[in-house]
């Protein structure tokens, strides 16, 4: 399975979202805590051109936010990418 990094922030229910639904994909992930003003959101930042949470990269490619997960997984390619090396 590749590497899957979410920067996410406490209280954001979206970050709550995107973990449940890699989670019950049984995608292991890094989560990197991304609060604003904070050196992670800054490398969030300049990773994703976005500075809002969650972020999600798989396999070192963004995929965007939570928003952007669903669609994937609705369109039946989210479990595709997590199943590449």
């Amino acid at each position: 399975m590749p590497e899957v990094v979410i920067y996410t922030q406490d209280w954001c229910p979206y970050c709550v979202r995107a973990k449940t639904i890699l989670g019950k994909k049984g995608a292991t992930f890094t989560e990197i805590d991304a609060p604003g003003g904070s050196a992670a959101r800054a490398e969030s930042a300049a990773r994703s051109g976005r500075t809002s949470v969650p972020q999600i990269f798989i396999a070192g490619k963004h995929i965007g936010g939570c928003d952007d997960l669903v669609a994937l997984d609705r369109a039946g390619q989210l479990d595709k990418l997590l199943a590449t090396a």
